[in-house]
């Protein structure tokens, strides 16, 4: 499916089943084809499962221009405003968790139900005052550092029929990671912390005790700033949990939005 945004960019969607919407959004460079798991276990559980490319992503049209995490989270926006979706959950990895705080930022919790996010701490750059953010990355080296490779996202091979769905689309879909090079910037250096401490309902945040970019044990400044928000951590997973350890992931997922 697809639908035009109001700056005139052509993003893919899927929109299946009835019931309760959960809509999806993936990270840097990914396609929505890899919450493939998630959305098998929803629709079974009678629900509806929204999954967006972002710009530049997957099966949506690339472009120069909007390559910025609020421009993202106001093409969520415009989705959900057509799609008249009401009572929503928003699930989000990596820079797709982001996109989820930024959206609370600019419009409110009106219409969000619960949010899900997946191993992205609130801040990518680590100094004083924080030392979870991606990798090494500073003030100081963050342009020429994002310039580079980000390297390997997962700890353990994805599942058999994520892969093969996700395979395919990068295959035929080429991400041009100098292209999103300003998107990826702009997601570096934002600092969601204030998002988290006025959060008003409800959250679990869920991190990969393997993951490559990102100590876990940022979970745990997460529920000093709110301890509202439920963690968990999930052992054997990378930074891409829902498809390296899709079982304990669903169980975590419906433990939380099933009630």
């Amino acid at each position: 499916m697809k639908f035009e945004t109001s700056d005139l960019v052509t993003l893919d969607y899927s929109d299946e089943g009835t019931g309760q919407p959960v809509v999806f959004l993936t990270g840097f460079g990914g396609s929505k084809e890899i919450w493939h798991q998630q959305k098998k276990l929803l629709l079974q559980r009678g629900l509806r499962v929204v999954r967006l490319d972002f710009r530049n992503q997957g099966l949506s049209q690339h472009v120069n221009w909007g390559l910025r995490i609020s421009r993202l989270a106001a093409d969520v926006h415009e989705l959900c405003v057509l799609l008249k979706l009401t009572d929503f959950i928003l699930v989000g990895n990596s820079m797709g968790g982001a996109t989820i705080y930024a959206y609370l930022s600019l419009f409110g919790p009106v219409n969000v139900h619960k949010i899900v996010i997946v191993d992205q701490p609130p801040k990518m750059i680590n100094e004083s005052d924080w030392q979870f953010g991606f990798k090494n990355l500073t003030w100081q080296n963050f342009k020429d550092r994002l310039k580079q490779p980000l390297g390997p996202s997962t700890f353990k091979h994805i599942d058999d029929d994520t892969f093969a769905l996700v395979k395919k689309v990068t295959e035929s879909y080429l991400f041009d990671s100098k292209l999103d090079y300003p998107l990826l910037l702009n997601h570096a250096v934002q600092d969601w912390r204030d998002v988290i401490k006025r959060m008003s309902i409800p959250m679990l945040l869920v991190v990969g005790q393997q993951s490559p970019y990102f100590d876990y044990h940022f979970s745990d400044e997460i529920q000093k700033m709110n301890g509202t928000i439920k963690t968990a951590m999930v052992e054997k997973s990378g930074h891409i949990v829902m498809a390296e350890q899709s079982e304990k992931f669903n169980q975590l997922l419906w433990q939380f939005i099933g009630n």
